[in-house]
């Protein structure tokens, strides 16, 4: 490929998405391609101050400035590793970018999806992954899968998980070029699989093969 590639994953915290990353990451390098991996809140510095504070903080935070903040470390993401690894023609594999707004303060909290939309262009400057999986399970499944200590947004009520699912399929089926879903109550090995093949078929697409 003579130009990057963005993919990004997404789904409920619990359906596997942060060990997809790592294995699609690692079976793209098999594959000769030149990988950066990035987590989004975080990824930068700065992205990890404001990780910290938006998922440690214990106290009241009004769900326009959570969003906010998400999209403030999104820029810096988007600036400081994104932008720079696709303009050098590699491959960009995210855990979350901005599909995760519109599930979680827009569908789900009661924020306008359109608004957020239009935010997300002005921190990113339109940049928008090639690729988009949303792992899918039912909410019950991937509460029963966390582990740790849940952090602020995990906190939330199950009503409230369930409409972020639901955002994010809402999401899928209005840009099906962009966001494909992906069973996520398979087995690990065959939801990898899945996703591999959805990333074969976009790079065979970018490459003419």
């Amino acid at each position: 490929m003579n130009h990057g590639l963005f993919i990004s994953l997404d789904g409920l915290d619990g359906s596997g998405k942060s060990t997809q990353c790592r294995l699609l990451a690692s079976w793209l390098r098999a594959r000769g391609q030149e990988v950066t991996e990035c987590v989004d809140p975080g990824g930068t510095v700065v992205g990890k101050v404001i990780r910290d504070l938006l998922l440690g903080h214990r106290g009241h935070m009004a769900l326009a400035c959570e969003a906010l903040l998400f999209m403030a470390s999104r820029a810096q993401l988007t600036e400081e590793i994104i932008r720079p690894a696709l303009d050098n023609g590699g491959v960009v594999v995210a855990d979350r970018y901005a599909l995760a707004n519109l599930a979680y303060q827009g569908h789900a909290g009661g924020l306008d999806p359109r608004m957020l939309c239009q935010v997300n262009q002005l921190v990113t400057g339109g940049l928008e992954p090639d690729l988009t999986l949303v792992l899918d399970l039912p909410v019950e499944t991937a509460l029963a899968r966390r582990r740790g200590q849940a952090d602020r947004v995990e906190s939330r009520d199950a009503a409230y998980h369930a409409r972020v699912r639901e955002g994010f399929l809402a999401e899928a089926r209005r840009r099906p070029e962009r966001i494909h879903v992906v069973d996520a109550s398979q087995s690990p090995p065959r939801v990898q699989e899945r996703i591999e093949e959805e990333v074969a078929r976009v790079l065979a697409a970018r490459t003419g093969a």
